[in-house]
């Protein structure tokens, strides 16, 4: 249930009466936020709900368009989605869904303070909501310059450089060695020495001096495992996938952004009263749908196994 539910927007009886006995006053002096063409405070957050509504509505049959694609391309190459996911980062999305989680917990406190009136607490929770927004921007932009950097391209341009081989290499080693039980465990020493591979091979060179390299800077027991990993046909398919669900996903964050933003104005601005909180409550609609589409996100691309 919406927090809008608890406090409803609605004229006092004086208010009302003061409204009608003015025979619909267009430039509600009165009343800055009103528009005109509505009778109350009411009926105008009414009509807006509805409005974002049927907004947000779009927004899941678009998303649901992409999901559709996903399933099916997901049931047709199964493989390409078991390889493609090993060159996630999991703590990372991890990390961005709690990042999400928290930016829903305080814009849904920032559409409480609206109610009440409590401008301070109004904006501190803009604030932390559009702080987290970039936090998690932040995070998709180290990981898609990583991936960038490891040749991990969509389509045909998918082309993985031996560091991201050799990510993928340990990944299924790990997978093999420790069997189902045993995998969780694994994690933390596979991502560890994911990490030391995608930073290129300054640490490693320093691990393996005594060691000899090969142009890819890749030991012989390295290149071995580079090499026992089967690159399926048509891998970039995953980061075709991969990149249009996210980059929207992203777009649509940026967009939230700006939205939270106009409303941090108005907000220190003192536009909105316990009675006029439309806008807060439906910008918090749409960043809720946001988060949700990434709770979704996460584990159809992060958490394959």
């Amino acid at each position: 249930m919406s927090t809008a539910d608890v406090v409803s927007p609605v004229t006092t009886p004086g208010e009302h009466h003061a409204h009608s006995g003015e025979g619909h006053d267009h430039g509600h002096g009165h009343q800055p936020h009103l528009a005109h063409h509505f009778e109350s405070y009411e009926q105008q957050f009414d009509a807006g709900k509805l409005g974002i509504w049927l907004f947000l509505v779009t927004e899941v049959l678009f998303f649901s368009g992409l999901f559709c694609a996903y399933v099916v391309f997901r049931v047709l190459y199964p493989e390409l989605f078991a390889f493609g996911h090993l060159f996630l980062n999991k703590e990372l999305g991890a990390i961005n869904t709690v990042v999400l989680l928290v930016s829903s917990l305080t814009m849904a406190l920032a559409v409480r303070a609206a109610q009440l009136g409590q401008r301070q607490v109004l904006i501190s929770m803009l604030v932390v909501t559009i702080a987290c927004a970039f936090v998690f921007m932040g995070i998709k932009y180290v990981e898609y310059t990583t991936k960038f950097r490891e040749g991990l391209f969509p389509a045909r341009y998918f082309a993985p450089t031996p560091e991201a081989l050799l990510h993928a290499a340990h990944m299924i080693h790990d997978a093999q060695s420790h069997g189902a039980a045993g995998h969780a465990a694994g994690h933390g020493a596979h991502d560890e020495h994911a990490a030391d591979a995608s930073h290129g091979h300054e640490g490693k060179a320093g691990d393996h001096s005594h060691e000899e390299v090969n142009k890819n800077g890749l030991t012989a027991a390295e290149q071995a495992m580079v090499d026992s990993v089967k690159v399926p046909a048509n891998a970039g398919l995953f980061f075709s996938i991969y990149y249009c669900l996210t980059g929207l996903h992203g777009i649509h964050i940026i967009a939230g952004i700006a939205a939270i933003s106009w409303i941090l104005v108005r907000s220190i601005k003192g536009h909105f009263t316990p009675l006029y909180f439309g806008p807060v409550e439906y910008v918090g609609l749409y960043w809720h749908l946001v988060d949700l589409i990434w709770i979704y996100l996460f584990p159809l691309l992060y958490l394959i196994h």
